[in-house]
């Protein structure tokens, strides 16, 4: 696929980037390069190929699901200006 002058212009209009006039040349041989990656890369031939997640298998590791740290909620609701029945409470800000 060839792009033109008023392709690479168009398209940078809804990108709404501005390109300077000497820019244009280059970001017309960027794009056209893209384009021809991408034609590329669609002609291989992937009928047998599987879908995978990530490109290597590998698995992250974690650590045991379990509570290290205990509540401290009225430790910490003792320093808040205003807490009723366990919940903070805020003033109005939007009406």
């Amino acid at each position: 696929m060839s792009l033109t002058k008023a392709d690479v212009i168009k398209i940078a209009h809804l990108a709404r980037l501005a390109i300077d006039e000497d820019d244009i040349p280059v970001s017309l041989r960027d794009l056209s390069n893209i384009l021809y990656f991408v034609e590329k890369m669609n002609a291989v031939d992937t009928t047998d190929i599987e879908p995978m997640a990530h490109p290597l298998a590998a698995t992250q590791r974690l650590r045991p699901d379990q509570v290290t740290e205990g509540n401290q909620r009225t430790r910490f609701q003792a320093v808040a200006p205003q807490v009723e029945d366990g919940l903070y409470l805020v003033p109005k800000v939007i009406e």
